[in-house]
């Protein structure tokens, strides 16, 4: 499960640093013209791919995986806001964060005992 987990991870990393971050790091018309869509200026672009770029480094680290996650999830969260308020499709533009979301956390259950744990999705042999 631990080695699935670091898979997930990577596939999400791999994404989310590629297919997300860098191209609003360099300004790639793609990334422009989505910003437009949804009713962002353009100059907030940079700073958004640095927030997803420390976000998911804080997810890959071990050790801030936790504070990661849900950092990463109030991005998703905004991004589903800004395309429910542009009307834009349901299942391939606005629940695409939810999807995101699922994928990152049952990548991080899989690889961390803990969170299951502390979630209370594992149970614990913990005897009192």
């Amino acid at each position: 499960m631990k080695k699935a987990g670091w898979l997930m991870t990577a596939f999400f990393a791999l994404f989310m640093l590629v297919g997300s971050a860098a191209p609003k790091l360099l300004g790639a018309q793609v990334a422009t013209d989505a910003m437009t869509n949804i009713g962002w200026p353009a100059q907030h672009l940079f700073i958004i791919g640095v927030i997803e770029l420390a976000c998911t480094v804080l997810f890959v680290v071990p050790r801030t995986a936790l504070i990661g996650a849900v950092l990463l999830m109030g991005l998703f969260g905004g991004a589903i806001a800004s395309h429910l308020r542009v009307d834009s499709p349901l299942f391939s533009h606005t629940l695409f964060g939810i999807y995101l979301g699922v994928w990152m956390w049952v990548s991080l259950w899989l690889r961390d005992n803990s969170v299951g744990k502390s979630f209370h999705f594992t149970k614990s042999t913990d005897k009192v």
